[in-house]
């Protein structure tokens, strides 16, 4: 007993009664391992030495798949990183995910970042918000120069730049993984779409069954999709998400799509900037997606829990809001708390928050839930008008017909509207519609 307690004095550096209670922290960042390990976990663990972490980063895919099967086996960590809304609402419904509307630093996180780890009455909080991506457009500074080009601010100005990019024939125009379908509607569909439906106006709209699918906000998306096509390469069903980027990285291609994640792909290797999804016309109020992207959960069953509390505690921190920000750049905190963005394309990203209004993708809350699956749809829908495919009103017309197959908000719109319809038609028994006299 004494030779095994001076062995943990020598080899550990304290008594045995302070080893650190571990905790595993699940994750779909791979490309950030590093940064955790050495940027803002170090710090947690020095605050409280009787901790460690450790992190288990599994590929976005995998982590998905295996998730829910983890948890049910009691093989997942200890703390679990939460995707928005349907997929981790549906763990905490089985129980897996420990609630924690009342957890201490809550508080510094606005309605909007919390809703989308909420129950649907929003009565209990399950994941602590942490990060936001956002969607918009990188450009090559160098290239721009050479051109005599500025960002973009109205669509007009969009395809005169790629107009101009194509007429010189030495770069490509805009860099756009067509082959990919979750890019076409994520990075092209759901990038420039904001400004057409405006914002959480027109995501509420559909979402409350107040408009149709196919209503001008959404088809005339799908048409300047369909306008991209002949500035993204001469073979877009060939051009991958890994091409896309090697391409803006190599400095072959003028512009590209881009999600705020992907700075790190290109910093060091490119000289970049990023604009705004343009709008209509100069003046017009401008809309961007500014997705809710990750939380963090506790597993219910982790027989560390106070310790995890103590983490994800610590999480709620303004300093870990300003050390995640500046050590993931592209994942912007959700917190309300102020700091200030080394990176300056991330700082750019950031500040259209106080330009413009944002909302999140639209098939992220509620729309997705039933069959066939909104999400699915648009990727596949979104990808055939680019390739040529399928025309923007026919787009349009599966999508909201897709809906109509299960969503009940616009099953009763559609139903009211059919009974409006046979109303208005002469001598129909239901035309005849009772009007209130000026004494009732």
């Amino acid at each position: 007993m004494w030779k095994y307690a001076n062995a943990c004095l020598l080899v550990l550096g304290l008594s045995c009664s302070a080893v650190a209670e571990e905790l595993v922290l699940e994750t779909w960042r791979v490309d950030d391992e590093v940064l955790w390990k050495e940027q803002f976990l170090p710090r947690f663990q020095a605050l409280h030495p009787e901790i460690r972490v450790r992190l288990q980063p599994l590929r976005s895919a995998e982590y998905d798949q295996g998730l829910s099967q983890r948890l049910a086996d009691g093989k997942a960590g200890d703390l679990i990183t939460c995707r928005p809304y349907d997929q981790s609402l549906q763990l905490f419904q089985q129980g897996h995910l420990l609630d924690l509307t009342d957890l201490a630093g809550m508080e510094n996180f606005p309605s909007f970042a919390k809703a989308a780890w909420q129950t649907d009455t929003g009565a209990q909080t399950f994941c602590l918000p942490i990060a936001s991506v956002i969607q918009g457009f990188y450009f090559n500074l160098d290239i721009f120069k050479e051109l005599g080009l500025t960002p973009p601010k109205t669509r007009d100005e969009f395809f005169t730049v790629l107009a101009r990019v194509k007429q010189d024939g030495r770069y490509l125009p805009l860099a756009f993984a067509a082959h990919d379908s979750w890019v076409v509607s994520e990075l092209g569909f759901q990038n420039i779409g904001p400004n057409y439906w405006h914002g959480e106006d027109g995501r509420l709209a559909l979402v409350n069954g107040q408009a149709r699918f196919t209503d001008p906000a959404y088809v005339e998306v799908f048409r300047e999709l369909s306008r991209w096509t002949p500035y993204i390469g001469p073979n877009p069903a060939e051009a991958t998400e890994a091409k896309a980027v090697d391409a803006f990285a190599a400095g072959k291609a003028a512009m590209i799509v881009a999600g705020s994640w992907s700075i790190a792909q290109f910093t060091g290797k490119v000289n970049f900037g990023a604009f705004l999804p343009p709008v209509a016309k100069a003046g017009d109020s401008c809309y961007f997606t500014d997705h809710t992207d990750m939380g963090i959960a506790i597993n219910a069953a982790s027989p560390h829990k106070e310790a995890a509390i103590k983490l994800v505690e610590w999480m709620a921190s303004a300093e870990f809001a300003e050390r995640f920000s500046n050590s993931v750049p592209g994942f912007f905190s959700l917190s309300n708390h102020f700091f200030e963005l080394k990176d300056p394309v991330a700082s750019t990203m950031m500040g259209w928050r106080d330009t413009c209004d944002s909302t999140i993708r639209l098939g992220a809350q509620f729309l997705s839930r039933g069959q066939p699956a909104f999400t699915s749809e648009i990727a596949e829908v979104s990808q055939a008008v680019v390739l040529g495919q399928l025309t923007p009103e026919a787009a349009a017309t599966r999508i909201q017909q897709g809906l109509l197959n299960w969503y009940p908000p616009q099953q009763k719109m559609s139903a009211k509207a059919e009974a409006c319809a046979v109303s208005a038609v002469p001598g129909s028994p239901s035309s005849a519609v009772a009007v209130p006299s000026a004494g009732d």
